[in-house]
């Protein structure tokens, strides 16, 4: 018999539709329930695509014993963070009090009225190596929960009064300037990995706005070795087993050093932000291996996550058939059936294949006679017709394996990131394709998410739109207007975003200044969250900072240009102290310092002078420009070039080489 699951939209809900355990998604009812049986809550949090949600689920919560322990003492809740990220924002920072770290599973234990006083991640079914069980957990806190209620209301107060500390942190100041910008360069360096690229030790994790971050760093100081980390990351990455080599797109993140040893999921999210950081690295390098990684990433996103509808899915499993990353590796003797004899000998020495298998199994470390694909540090492009040759070959063959499960649910926000990537790329490598994928996807938007004027609505599943609008979702869908603006010189994108911008303006904003994740009004949860740093994607706050600086140039009102720099001020102590916990807004900072560029080009749309000079301007990597075209701009009808730079224009010009070499830097490609 199903449990309250069985009606939801959620993919990861549905999948716990049939578990013994009693679940309720986050509804009044549930809470109300808890109060009248004066019960705590269990409430695990978690996505579909989570290779460990999928254990704890198959160990626990499909076993008999805990469902039945759990059912006597708690009132049991599910939620999907990629439908609720508010919900999960504010019981995550719970989480990394209580134990330092996060991730998912989440597992709170709460009272009726929101506040939890117990907090983690995966826990296994009994005690392991140290760590206490579900089925020592659970009686424990029944005990404690009858006999030592004080106890558990006084640990609920604390958490809740840490919590409401926590997300009222004061990092506003005085003094922002470059500094800060140079002080996120030093930590970049510092954390560095000179041999293998990223930062940090393992796991690793891409960080492409801190990939983007130091190229904006690159851009303004000239400074090499910000260049040659992007540079050396991205190469690494993209050669690495995270990489999916034969398929395209990437995992989430390696578990080792090395890049080579995936957490095996694909989101959409990353495929989005990748495409950028491998789009921008090009402009300036180049390299004809991140123009690759471009047109392939774009290429597995419109082949394995786009719908008829036009927009894009959440993201596909790590698991297939029960076990992860099955889907993704080989062994040798299917390589020799799949391939002819020169080829497969080939495809040995290109994807360090083994007898034997690289892939290891986790617990025991033994070799799996399995295979991860990933390309030797030294292997050489110059081998890319053999390269594609062989990975098409691969990709066919797999393609007939059970796949991993798609979260088919549309996402507003992530949808909105991938509208900006497909139309950046679009532009830059003159695929007018791109672009209208993306025009179609902001349609899907406007038809199905958006049920009425400046408002949105956060998933859409099965013909059914729901969840209201949170932060991300409004400010990755104006980036997206915006660019689609600068693309098309549609004015209706323009329209668009300066609708959805005056709705976070009156319904997001907080008294310092920045914005809340929810609107006001919204559902009342334990307190209204914001989301300050960046997490796997980029700080809401920050794209909306960007946002309102890049509104204010393209249309010329300079009262958002006064909001995008009062909301950076709310971010001065936090950027000067904790500079690569805001990489996004290291970024907007760099916007506000400036000089920001507007480059306004006139002349009919049919002169080829006009054309070229749009078409090769867009194609350089000016990172704080607007580009911009018009008939008619001052008085000047026939061919012309208009830059201001710093708030002060040049006289118009004729000379497209003048003003490449004035906005340009000098790179490797040039």
């Amino acid at each position: 018999m199903s449990n309250q699951l069985a009606s939801e939209q959620s993919p990861y809900l549905l999948q716990h539709k049939d578990n013994p355990v009693e679940w309720w998604p986050w509804r009044d009812e549930a809470f109300a329930i808890a109060k009248t049986l004066d019960r705590p809550i269990f409430l695990s949090i978690g996505y579909a695509t989570c290779h460990w949600c999928h254990v704890m689920e198959k160990e626990s919560f499909e076993d008999p014993e805990v469902a039945r322990l759990m059912n006597e003492t708690f009132i049991n809740i599910k939620v999907d963070r990629e439908e609720r990220p508010d919900i999960d924002a504010i019981y995550m920072s719970a989480c990394q009090m209580a134990t330092g770290r996060g991730g998912w599973p989440l597992t709170i234990i709460m009272t009726a009225d929101m506040c939890p006083f117990f907090a983690g991640t995966y826990i296994p079914k009994t005690q392991r190596y140290g760590q206490e069980g579900l089925l020592q957990m659970i009686p424990r806190i029944a005990e404690a929960w009858v006999h030592d209620r004080s106890y558990v209301i006084q640990n609920a107060d604390s958490f809740t009064k840490a919590l409401h500390k926590s997300s009222s942190i004061d990092f506003s100041g005085d003094g922002l300037s470059e500094n800060a910008l140079h002080k996120g360069f030093r930590q970049c360096e510092q954390q560095y990995d000179q041999a293998y690229g990223g930062f940090g030790e393992a796991p690793k994790f891409p960080g492409p706005e801190k990939l983007r971050f130091l190229l904006r760093y690159w851009y303004r100081t000239g400074n090499l070795k910000a260049l040659e980390m992007v540079n050396n990351t991205l190469q690494k990455m993209r050669r690495g087993g995270m990489y999916d080599q034969i398929g395209g797109g990437f995992h989430r993140y390696s578990t080792d050093e090395l890049w080579r040893v995936p957490h095996f999921e694909k989101m959409l999210y990353d495929q989005a932000l990748l495409i950028q950081s491998y789009l921008e690295a090009f402009q300036v390098t180049g390299q004809q291996e991140f123009l690759d990684t471009v047109h392939s990433t774009i290429e597995y996103v419109h082949r394995e996550l786009h719908t008829s509808e036009g927009a894009y899915c959440t993201g596909e499993d790590a698991d297939s058939e029960g076990e992860e990353g099955k889907y993704y590796v080989w062994d040798l003797e299917e390589i020799n059936q799949v391939l002819q004899p020169e080829d497969a000998q080939c495809a040995v020495d290109l994807f360090n294949l083994h007898g034997k298998g690289n892939y290891l199994d986790e617990s025991t470390r033994q070799r799996t006679g399995k295979n991860i694909l990933y390309l030797s540090m030294e292997a050489s492009f110059a081998d890319r017709d053999t390269l594609i040759r062989i990975s098409d070959r691969l990709l066919e063959h797999r393609s007939h394996r059970i796949r991993p499960l798609l979260d088919d649910k549309i996402l507003t926000d992530w949808n909105g990131l991938m509208i900006t990537a497909l139309t950046r790329a679009g532009m830059v490598l003159d695929n007018q394709g791109w672009i209208d994928h993306a025009q179609t996807c902001m349609q899907f938007i406007e038809t199905h998410l958006m049920p009425q004027s400046g408002r949105l609505l956060h998933r859409w599943r099965n013909g059914e739109a729901g969840i209201s609008g949170l932060l991300d979702d409004y400010a990755f869908i104006i980036e997206g207007c915006l660019t689609l603006y600068e693309a098309t010189y549609d004015e209706h994108y323009s329209r668009l975003a300066q609708e959805l911008t005056a709705t976070v303006q009156s319904e997001f904003i907080s008294d310092e200044g920045d914005f809340y994740m929810a609107p006001q009004g919204g559902e009342s949860l334990l307190l209204r969250p914001k989301q300050q740093f960046d997490s796997a994607i980029p700080s809401g706050n920050a794209i909306m900072t960007k946002n309102l600086l890049r509104l204010s140039r393209m249309i010329g009102d300079s009262d958002l240009e006064d909001a995008g720099h009062r909301t950076l001020s709310v971010y001065t102590k936090g950027l000067l102290n904790y500079p690569l916990g805001f990489c996004a807004m290291l970024s907007a900072l760099d916007d506000a310092i400036g000089p920001s560029h507007e480059i306004m080009i006139t002349g009919s749309k049919e002169d080829k002078k006009t054309q070229f000079a749009l078409s090769t301007l867009k194609k350089k990597y000016v990172p704080n420009s607007i580009i911009l075209s018009s008939p008619e701009f001052r008085g000047t009808t026939s061919f012309a070039i208009h830059v201001c730079s710093g708030k002060a224009c040049d006289l118009p010009t004729t000379n497209l080489q003048q003003v490449i070499d004035q906005l340009i830097k000098p790179t490797m490609n040039d």
